[in-house]
């Protein structure tokens, strides 16, 4: 419905619209209009090259490399690629002590979770470990990030151990612990890849309402997965949809639960739980959530071992080798039938594994009040995958409960990552034997106490009180991981953000402007119902870029406001509409399908006997306004700084009434 026109008493009484400015009476004057001019010509070759330089280095990497000597510039280039080079020159004491005790503290809430997070993965305990030992010591050469603890995650871990059983479901077979390393090498290509050529943007693609959507149903899926070691069941499927695990679940209620494992399993849940709460509760008790897993390990250890509970059929970890990472280099997949899914399984792991990574790494960048390079941390997170899938490592990421805890702990510097990497070297080395009785049901419990916080109900909610169309993005991702897999789950997130994409690019907003009274300011009429139509005019705004895939919409979107505002005004008894404003201020670029739907639009209101005007076109759509004549077809005159002006020169003489 259209909004109270204004000046109705001047309108109806004198009848009289100003065709242009010399249609004023003598004595008026004008105040004065800024003619919109197009911009300068700039060469085809400068102007791609602004284009690539705003799209692919929009942070002018290269300018402090200015004014350098060649071995300024030799050490700033190491600086980029080792950022260790520049803030180790400030390291001190006193940093060492903060960085020393967040080491510790992460090393202890690491290593079981590392040999939980390897099951999840169908891999040994060991190669969690040794994920701990190298990708830490690499990222803290090159990442940039002071807060972020690297190391195997619970998401990344599910998405290869159901990815990868997929191609190979023997997964104690050699052939899948190579496919793993092939999977982790090519995570890592991926990622480098992205930093280097600065493709950082594609992340993005994932939204934030995509990410909750997944993590939360990777959460429950993988809570699921522990029940298998919580209940103490041997046969238990390997798919991870809700409904063949629950009915693996219930087929064996009689016959395949143990009620030692239960206890065992539920009694260190709570624990864990409870510890995590007063952790949450009471910002300085950290660290109670941080020990509480090693603590569960070995309390359970030596419970079962004296008990002798293995025994009486509690499931326990046995083996775990001892000793140093070997070489990988040779076991990686270079051709043959298993490279194609090494390539698949790595791209979407390390796309997962980076956005996961990015999104932490900001976020404590930002509550310490300093950037990180993301191109820097694809490099950095590349690099550590690439070397890790050389030294027996699978896919590793930054961990956000560990994370937290090193922020929590008063870690100054990546420093802390070197010093949880040694403490995990050291019980490699050392005391590896010692988890030979640990309870799988204990492993189970410390993965469902970590992933619990995954599940983010708040956002959710926050999500559907801001846009529904994100919650629905949220809730696909969700229930396509729950239901089917992670892959599925993921394929649906990203999927319905880009439908969302296109959505907005195809069908963008427009509006009918009025003035606010007292005030030369024009606003949506919905947004401001106070807000007054001027007589004989339609003001319109366009909220997009037109291109090919908006342009028709957009000009019949238009001439459909065109004809319901007439309409509706033609009803009231109101002046007929004469002329056409379109606001362009938000449109930022229109392209050849633009222009021909610019021209069709303008021939179509000549029809009408209706004017077309221009308020406040931008610098490339007035230039591409002129190269195209469509300048000079709707007339120079007609193209306006603002809508002021427009109104101003076009517009009724009685001012609005209120």
């Amino acid at each position: 419905m259209s909004q109270r026109v204004s000046d109705e008493a001047g309108a109806k009484a004198m009848g009289e619209i100003r065709s242009g400015p010399s249609s004023r009476r003598h004595g008026d004057t004008l105040p004065h209009i800024h003619k919109v001019g197009a911009p300068p010509k700039q060469s085809v070759f400068k102007e791609f090259k602004d284009y690539f330089n705003e799209t692919i280095f929009p942070d002018s990497p290269l300018k402090k490399y200015k004014n350098q000597t060649g071995f300024g510039r030799f050490f700033l280039a190491l600086q980029s690629v080792f950022p260790i080079l520049d803030w180790a020159r400030d390291y001190n004491l006193e940093k060492f002590r903060g960085d020393f005790i967040s080491g510790l503290t992460i090393a202890s809430l690491c290593i079981p979770q590392d040999i939980a997070y390897a099951k999840l993965a169908n891999l040994d305990p060991q190669y969690g470990l040794y994920t701990s030992f190298v990708a830490p010591l690499v990222y803290a050469f090159m990442g940039s990030s002071r807060d972020i603890a690297i190391g195997p995650v619970a998401v990344v871990s599910l998405l290869l151990g159901t990815s990868l059983s997929e191609e190979i479901s023997n997964y104690k077979s050699h052939e899948y612990l190579r496919l793993a390393f092939t999977a982790t090498f090519f995570a890592g290509i991926t990622q480098m890849a992205l930093g280097v050529f600065r493709l950082g943007f594609l992340i993005d693609f994932l939204s934030h309402a995509a990410i909750v959507g997944f993590m939360a149903g990777a959460a429950i899926t993988i809570g699921l997965q522990q029940l298998k070691g919580l209940l103490g069941i041997q046969n238990f499927t390997k798919k991870t949809d809700i409904i063949a695990v629950m009915h693996s679940v219930w087929s064996n209620v009689h016959h395949g639960w143990n009620w030692e494992t239960i206890v065992i399993g539920i009694a260190f849940l709570i624990f864990l739980l409870v510890a995590k709460y007063i952790a949450k509760k009471n910002k300085k008790l950290f660290w109670v959530a941080a020990i509480a897993p090693m603590i569960s390990v070995v309390v359970s250890t030596f419970c079962v071992y004296i008990t002798r509970a293995d025994k009486k059929g509690v499931s326990i970890v046995k083996h775990i080798k001892k000793g140093v990472n070997p070489s990988s280099a040779s076991e990686i997949y270079f051709s043959g039938k298993y490279l194609g899914p090494g390539v698949r399984i790595g791209v979407i792991a390390g796309m997962i594994a980076l956005t996961e990574a990015v999104a932490i790494g900001r976020t404590f960048a930002a509550m310490k009040d300093y950037s990180i390079d993301g191109n820097k941390e694809m490099v950095a997170m590349g690099a550590m995958n690439i070397v890790g899938s050389l030294t027996s490592c699978y896919v590793a990421t930054g961990s956000f409960s560990r994370s937290a805890v090193n922020y929590m702990a008063g870690c100054s510097t990546a420093v802390s990552n070197i010093v949880m990497s040694i403490v995990v070297l050291l019980t490699v080395l050392v005391i590896t034997p010692l988890f030979k009785y640990t309870p799988n049901a204990v492993l189970a419990s410390i993965i469902i106490a970590a992933v619990s916080s995954l599940v983010d109900i708040d956002a959710a909610i926050l999500l559907w009180k801001i846009d529904k169309f994100d919650f629905i993005a949220c809730m696909g991702a969700f229930f396509g991981v729950i239901f089917k897999n992670v892959e599925i789950g993921l394929l649906i997130a990203v999927a319905i953000s880009f439908a969302k994409i296109l959505l907005q690019v195809t069908r963008p907003r427009t509006a009918v402007l009025g003035k606010l009274p007292g005030t030369n300011v024009y606003r949506n009429i919905q947004q401001y119902p106070k807000a007054t139509q001027i007589s004989g005019m339609l003001i319109t705004r366009v909220d997009s870029a037109i291109y090919f895939s908006n342009s028709n919409y957009i000009k019949e979107r238009i001439l459909r406001w065109l004809i319901d505002e007439g309409d509706q005004r033609s009803r009231s008894g109101f002046i007929p509409i004469q002329y056409l404003i379109v606001e362009m201020s938000p449109v930022t670029d229109i392209d050849t399908s633009g222009i021909h739907a610019f021209e069709e639009l303008y021939k179509s209101l000549q029809r009408k006997e209706v004017q077309l005007i221009l308020a406040n076109p931008g610098p490339i759509v007035m230039g591409k306004l002129h190269s195209s004549n469509l300048a000079d077809l709707i007339g120079e005159n007609k193209i306006f700084s603002s809508v002021t002006d427009a109104v101003t020169t076009f517009g009724p003489k009685v001012e609005d009434a209120v």
